[in-house]
């Protein structure tokens, strides 16, 4: 765990100064012999012993992460075999933080189109892995875990009701890691400019976060045919506490029906949701027959909200210590 008061040692900056502008108090960081597998291993495995269901079972395993084990092979096979699901496919997904959003869209419609039954998403990443710690901006935000979920189809009037994505590539280099791919190899020059860690406007990014979540989940409710009033759990992107604020403004949604955690977490993006809805079923405040309202927007530029009924706690997570 990343106090920060540890921050304070090594940045100039403060606990208040983080408090106030993120709400974040502390974040989770790998160990340097840890990587994304190592957390989303357990998740998974944890998520599908949650819905009853053995290795076999499961059809595909998909991986929304950033910050895979290695550019191939995807860390979607890592977990497919430490888990043995010797029957599915795997891919990675990755749209950064928008990725469990996308992962639940692409599950959902591959069951509704019968080619997959049983549909394992993992949402992990260990974003302090491509952290510069001499970057005040930057360093304080992210942290690292992973969450996991199982989705077959639902009885009618369960599950997912609808999914919204979209994205905006004109905004690509607002958020991004500039070197590592194939524009930018690794060499002695990119590493030494620390083009390898992550980057970002962070006043673009938020002027156009405060607009996109709540368009985001506007269009979800509206294709879902939901009332605002009829939503539950608000479980938004956890990238800072004045933006989840803005989207439950929007919709008048009271702080107690919006899971927060990154007061705790920080921003582990892709696994903020999947966690915050494994959390929220173990403390048994989301509960069978509740609608859950899941918004979330990332790098790329990307975005995307869903909108489900709540049908089983077949969620886990697994954060670094």
């Amino acid at each position: 765990m990343v106090t920060n008061a540890d921050l304070e040692v090594r940045l100039d900056t403060t606990d208040e100064w983080i408090r106030t502008r993120t709400g974040i108090r502390e974040r989770r960081a790998a160990r340097p012999d840890q990587a994304t597998s190592d957390f989303a291993i357990p998740a998974a495995r944890r998520a599908l012993e949650s819905a009853g269901l053995d290795p076999d079972d499961v059809d595909l395993v998909m991986c929304c992460t950033a910050t895979p084990d290695h550019l191939f092979p995807a860390t979607a096979c890592l977990i497919q075999d430490a888990l043995g699901c010797k029957h599915a496919a795997a891919f990675d997904l990755s749209a950064a933080c928008s990725g469990f959003i996308y992962g639940l869209a692409t599950a959902n419609a591959f069951i509704a189109a019968g080619t997959y039954r049983t549909v394992l998403v993992v949402g992990a990443e260990t974003l302090t892995k491509i952290l510069d710690w001499t970057d005040r901006s930057s360093a304080v935000l992210l942290g690292d875990g992973a969450g996991a979920a199982v989705l077959q189809a639902a009885e009618p009037g369960y599950g997912i009701l609808s999914t919204y994505l979209g994205a905006d590539g004109a905004g690509g280099t607002l958020v991004q890691q500039p070197a590592g791919g194939s524009r930018q190899p690794a060499t002695a020059d990119t590493v030494a400019a620390r083009l390898h860690t992550f980057r970002q406007n962070g006043r673009e990014v938020y002027r156009f976060a405060t607009q996109i979540m709540g368009d985001a989940a506007e269009r979800a409710l509206q294709l879902a045919d939901l009332d605002p009033a009829a939503v539950d759990w608000l479980v938004p992107h956890q990238a800072n506490y004045r933006i989840i604020e803005s989207a439950a403004r929007r919709f008048a949604f009271p702080m107690d029906k919006v899971w927060v955690n990154i007061d705790r977490y920080g921003n582990m993006s892709t696994a903020c949701i999947p966690v915050a809805l494994s959390e929220a079923s173990e403390q048994g405040k989301l509960r069978r027959g509740q609608t859950v309202l899941a918004v979330a927007f990332g790098a790329g530029l990307t975005w995307g909200a869903v909108t489900m009924r709540w049908a089983m706690g077949n969620a886990a997570a697994e954060v670094a210590e």
